[in-house]
């Protein structure tokens, strides 16, 4: 990540903040995007514009990009360090940091998640043809058959929104389905080095919402796609493929180019156009690409999000790829919803035949020419002792020692079917793919371009150890095809991110997952199923798997439960899909960890895996308000001006700074000081909205975290009328903490739960022993 700037704080007055993000060519000093939040009620009269202010105050015309006037305000240019040092004393200027490159985070999926054809929650919101959202990505394939507009109605009238013209791509290619695409280059162009001297290659990339890489048309699809008969990528998962709500309105905003990621400074311009286009349900399956959490207030998508949150749409953000490690959770600010991702009942299983007999069980994508049970020679390269041979880098292999052989390869530092290419131009004729330990025995499908089968890192080991003690060691691969009914399921998928929360732990997440793993939905015609160059085989349909998956599952969970309850605030829509999540797989057991075999936690999960069947009727929410996200900010320790960066209008901070912990929010972390040798204590305050009906009482339960750890609740009792629609209540956690022992995690997790007999709220109870950051 670059050099980042928050510059000091003066107390203008200020009533609007701009955001700027600056770019320019020098010969002398190297050229970077920067961002600038300004008081925008400083510009002179003169000026009829904040257009004309900045070109003639901050930056020359040719120089600007983007110009933002929705979710926050300001523009976009080129600038040196040099010059952003000089802007940023200007007395108008709040705020500047330094753009940065984001990642994305790489059928029978919506029946998984509770919801059945022609009844329940499909059919009481209409399958949310009123509901439009957006999706932040790669761009989409509109002749898809998922976004086909047959028999939809008209476009809802509030829309405002546009279908850009670029390379391939024009009004014509927008619907009743589709009904807008927007594109955003010009920050990509500066940051990545493409700019007007080098554009964008039209052959690898097109410059319009056309979906070059395939991701976006998969997460748009996934979360909306249409019903799609005899759907299968080369014959896996074969059947009926569809969204999770069919008949929304889909609109695309291509943020993120092929092979370059995605710029703050684009993403920026999407959530100002999205916003003001008229979208309802936000999708960005995009994070930092470094690792490392920035503050809110360095952060755009945790700015623009806050944007769009507190102007009613809900945003849902992928959790990240970095499983298992813990405390690998991104999009961390408490208005994202951010979602981890979980395996479904649908399984791809390979085996590995051993010369000895044995069969190991891994999983394939792998559609070509079967080995037919015949056995092949079987070399591992990482006998040389060389990093580069056993992970089979590019050119790494000899032709010599591999060719006609199967080749187990080492999972890591290249893309998993990038290795099967390698092992392909050496002569080989298939490959075992073997994790490591950090991947554990976590594993995806991949549509290799040679048999291939992937194993877990136990399976890897016995494979290496027959290899060390055979004179000839000998395997084939055998494809099973599509598998239903797999228990256990849901498992948390060992890439998914883990808490704590980095920035915040008082606020847990992920907030709770959904199915991530081998999702299958429409693909892109510009390329192959493995994404390849070399791969000349073209699908209308691909399975891929990551948290980009789950976070569109939520994105159309959230238009269908918008649908259905128009006037519940954001937090409201998370609030009933996290309080009634489950924790239960279809075993009836608590859900396990992929990558260790072992029972998960929230720090895995958050508060359950998505049961949309219940989230439609949850009986109570835990909803938040502006004000109490500024609350939580000033509890944090930001001071006003900081919290403007983030809310755009002036903050004021309460004179006693408020508990952090105390944000309505639908989980529970108690954070007991690392210091502290005797009893320690933590109390909440929440309150709760009755949706169900309006004469209803709750009674409390309480799973205590541990032993020695006292929960308890006051009042124990709520009772709801039609004059009140909401009650407040105390939780005090208590426990000794020179006898509290806590787990591998670091913590002691349970549970607090309402019910008035029908309806189940339940919330997630940490406890954790360390100092807050």
């Amino acid at each position: 990540m670059g050099k980042q700037v928050l510059n000091s704080f003066r107390p203008p007055v200020v009533f609007l903040l701009f955001f700027i993000v600056f770019s320019v060519v020098s010969c002398d000093e190297a050229s970077k995007t920067f961002i600038f939040r300004v008081d925008s009620q400083s510009k002179p009269t003169i000026f009829p514009t904040h257009y004309h202010w900045y070109t003639s105050e901050f930056a020359q015309e040719t120089s600007i990009l983007h110009v933002y006037d929705t979710v926050f305000h300001g523009f976009s240019a080129v600038l040196t360090h040099q010059q952003v040092a000089s802007i940023s004393q200007h007395p108008s200027v709040l705020a500047v940091f330094e753009d940065r490159r984001r990642q994305l985070h790489t059928t029978r999926s919506p029946q998984f998640l509770g919801l059945r054809n022609q009844r329940g929650l499909w059919s009481e919101s209409d399958y949310g043809s009123d509901v439009i959202i957006g999706v932040f990505d790669t761009g989409v394939w509109p002749e898809r058959r998922s976004f086909s507009d047959l028999n939809l109605g008209p476009i809802p009238r509030r829309w405002k929104g546009a279908c850009e013209t670029g390379v391939r791509f024009s009004p014509k290619n927008c619907n009743r389905k589709l009904i807008g695409a927007r594109f955003f280059s010009k920050g990509h162009e500066a940051g990545a080095g493409s700019g007007p001297l080098n554009p964008i290659n039209d052959t690898v990339e097109f410059r319009s919402p056309r979906d070059a890489d395939g991701h976006g048309t998969h997460t748009a699809s996934t979360a909306a796609g249409r019903y799609a008969f005899q759907a299968s990528m080369s014959g896996y998962a074969a059947g009926i493929a569809k969204g999770v709500a069919p008949k929304a309105r889909l609109a695309a905003y291509k943020v993120c180019w092929k092979n370059s990621g995605c710029f703050d400074s684009d993403i920026l311009a999407a959530f100002d156009a999205a916003v003001n286009d008229g979208v309802d349900v936000i999708s960005i399956s995009i994070g930092g690409g470094d690792g490392i959490a920035s503050p809110y207030y360095l952060d755009p998508i945790a700015i623009g999000s806050y944007g769009a949150v507190s102007r009613g749409v809900f945003v849902s953000s992928s959790a990240g790829n970095d499983g298992p490690s813990g405390m690998s959770v991104t999009n961390l600010a408490p208005w994202l919803t951010t979602v981890g991702a979980g395996t479904i009942d649908r399984d791809f299983p390979s085996q590995v035949i051993l010369g000895d007999g044995r069969r190991l069980s891994g999983v394939s994508l792998y559609a070509g020419a079967a080995l037919k049970g015949k056995m092949y020679q079987l070399v591992y390269p990482g006998k040389s002792g060389i990093l580069g041979d056993s992970l089979c880098m590019e050119n790494s292999l000899d032709p010599n020692m591999v060719k006609g052989k199967i080749v187990i390869c080492d999972r890591g530092s290249s893309p998993r079917v990038a290795k099967g290419l390698v092992v392909k131009k050496a002569g080989g004729v298939g490959m075992i793919l073997a994790n490591g330990i950090s991947n554990g025995e976590g594993l995806v499908g991949d549509a290799h371009l040679l048999p291939a089968c992937a194993v877990g890192a136990n399976e890897g080991d016995v494979i290496k150890k027959y290899i060390s003690s055979s004179t000839n060691p000998t395997a084939t691969l055998d494809f099973k095809g599509t598998i239903l009914g797999i228990k256990p399921a849901p498992v948390i998928a060992s890439f998914s991110a883990r808490g704590p929360n980095g920035l915040n732990p008082q606020i847990l997440k992920p907030d709770f997952i959904a199915p991530g793993v081998n999702i299958l939905a429409a693909w892109t015609q510009a390329v192959g199923p493995t994404g390849l160059d070399s791969d000349t085989r073209r699908t209308e349909f691909n399975i891929l798997s990551g948290t980009s998956m789950a976070c569109p599952h939520v994105s159309g969970a959230a238009a269908l439960l918008k649908s259905a309850h128009p006037d519940w605030s954001p937090a409201a829509l998370r609030s009933a899909m996290m309080t009634t999540a489950t924790v239960l797989d279809n075993r009836n057991q608590i859900m396990t960890d992929e990558a260790t075999g072992n029972s998960s936690t929230p720090y895995d999960f958050g508060a359950g895996h998505l049961n949309l069947g219940r989230a439609m009727d949850p009986g109570l929410v835990y909803d938040i308000t502006n004000n109490d996200y500024v609350n939580f900010l000033c509890g944090i320790g930001y001071g006003p001006k900081v919290i403007q960066v983030i809310t755009r209008a002036p903050a004021s901070c309460p004179v006693r700074r408020p508990a952090p912990e105390n944000l309505n929010y639908p989980s529970f972390v108690a954070m007991f000081p690392a210091s502290s040798k005797g009893v320690a204590s933590k109390t909440f305050i929440r309150t709760v909205t009755n949706v169900g009906p309006a004469n209803s009482v709750y009674r409390v339960s309480v799973e205590a975290p541990a032993s020695g750890v006292s929960v308890t609740v006051k009042p124990s009792r709520l009772v709801f009328s039609e004059a009140v629609k909401k009650r407040s209540y105390v939780v005090t956690v208590a426990g000794d903490t020179r006898k509290l022992k806590m787990g591998p995690s670091g913590a002691v997790f349970g549970s607090l739960t309402w019910t008035d007999g029908k309806h189940v709220v339940r919330s997630p109870i940490v406890v954790t022993q360390i100092e807050p950051l």
